[in-house]
């Protein structure tokens, strides 16, 4: 690995003049590149790119596996399918955590490309196949049937795919949050030991790339209806739960919702619509998995077992509150898509609804989880989540769940 002078970047750099970020500006050459790069004074944003995994790539650095300042080539990553843009995309009141333009920075920034310029994707797109024996077990008992053009008869599901980093316009974050830029900016440098002194030295950079995880979204049928106002959509937006979508851990309801959800955006594709579920890495309702695992245990330990009457006692003497996931931010990403109507929307979930139809999204009909795919050790989060308003009043209770006429379930 070759050696380099060490760059502090918490005051304006000598050199060439960054480009200035114009966001919500209508076309990407006029909004401008993200550059997260040290290389050539050009740098335009505070942090690096790769969300959570910088730290795996400063590592893979200090080790000489990397090296820093290797430039990706972008030959042939181009998106497999087209995504935009969308009138949403000159709004920068629409979309403040995440780059519109970021899967078009091959074809947007070409030139500066070929001139050098260190300019990454925020965003790839892709094509697959997903492959889950829920989806097996409706196509056995009849609720789904396969055509071999959205559904397999093998159970696998066509979808498009895109992986989204996190990129956050400041001012915007702050008044979706109804605060002062300033203060944002302080909570962030503060509370994060001071990982990032440009937050508070730096107020002529508006554009911050955290590091936390990121987005993945799941588009079945075809891409273009989710903005086609003449067909329908069908969207599950899901939190990352490790333990129930990834190992089937009964202690919650997350994987039963997020197979639904995925059933659901099948059925109307195949009806000539679009499906999309995203998937957002916020795993305990963002409040992380060690403090989701020290919950647990304080609430199976208490007297008296485990109650929903403290289920979210025991999570904010642990934690300190109750959920951090800040559904604020969660729309973005459908207007990044383009959606302006939601036909089928999974949940029950009042934190996930409001903000969407503030947002301007209309949403037309929410629906309902069948009881039999609820757990029975996951009814004390149900009844607790209901008594702490995440949902609608026609959400069920445990004694409703237990009945077979049981109505509506939270997520």
């Amino acid at each position: 690995m070759k050696n380099h002078h060490i760059q502090l970047t918490s005051h304006p750099q000598s050199g060439a003049k960054p480009p200035p970020v114009h966001w919500g500006a209508p076309t990407a050459a006029e909004r401008g590149p993200v550059l997260a790069s040290l290389k050539n004074g050009r740098r335009n944003v505070i942090g690096a790119h790769a969300g959570a995994y910088v730290i795996y790539r400063a590592l893979a650095i200090a080790a000489g596996k990397l090296d820093p300042i290797h430039v990706p080539d972008l030959t042939n990553t181009a998106p497999a399918a087209t995504i935009g843009p969308h009138p949403q995309w000159g709004d920068p009141k629409k979309i403040v955590s995440l780059d519109p333009w970021g899967h078009l920075v091959a074809e947007a920034f070409a030139e500066r490309l070929k001139e050098g310029w260190d300019i990454r994707p925020t965003i790839a797109v892709t094509r697959a196949h997903i492959a889950m024996p829920e989806l097996q077990q409706a196509i056995a008992v009849g609720r789904l049937k396969p055509d071999e053009k959205i559904l397999n008869a093998n159970g696998s599901a066509r979808v498009t795919k895109a992986a989204i980093e996190p990129v956050w316009f400041l001012p915007g974050i702050a008044e979706r949050f109804g605060l002062a830029e300033s203060k944002l900016r302080r909570a962030l440098f503060e509370h994060t030991g001071g990982m990032f002194p440009e937050l508070v030295t730096r107020p002529d950079l508006k554009v911050f790339l955290p590091p936390i995880g990121g987005i993945t979204i799941y588009i079945i049928g075809d891409v273009a209806a989710l903005a086609d106002p003449t067909r329908k959509v069908a969207c599950r937006v899901h939190d990352e739960c490790n333990g129930s979508d990834v190992f089937g851990s009964d202690i919650c309801t997350c994987r039963p919702y997020l197979a639904h959800g995925v059933e659901l955006c099948v059925a109307t594709a195949q009806q000539g619509g679009a499906g999309l579920v995203v998937y957002n890495r916020k795993e305990g309702r963002a409040l992380g998995e060690v403090v989701k695992f020290l919950v647990y245990n304080a609430r199976k330990r208490q007297d008296g077992g485990d109650r929903a009457a403290t289920y979210f006692a025991r999570t904010e003497c642990v934690a300190g509150v109750q959920d951090m996931r800040f559904q604020e931010l969660m729309p973005d990403v459908l207007h990044w898509l383009g959606i302006r109507r939601i036909d089928r929307f999974a949940s029950m979930s009042d934190m996930k609804f409001k903000p969407i139809v503030e947002s301007g999204i209309e949403v037309v009909e929410r629906v309902e989880i069948p009881p039999e795919l609820i757990p029975a050790d996951a009814r004390v989060e149900l009844d607790a989540k209901r008594a702490a308003g995440y949902y609608t009043s026609l959400a069920p209770t445990a004694e409703e769940l237990a009945s077979p006429k049981g109505r509506r379930l939270e997520d």
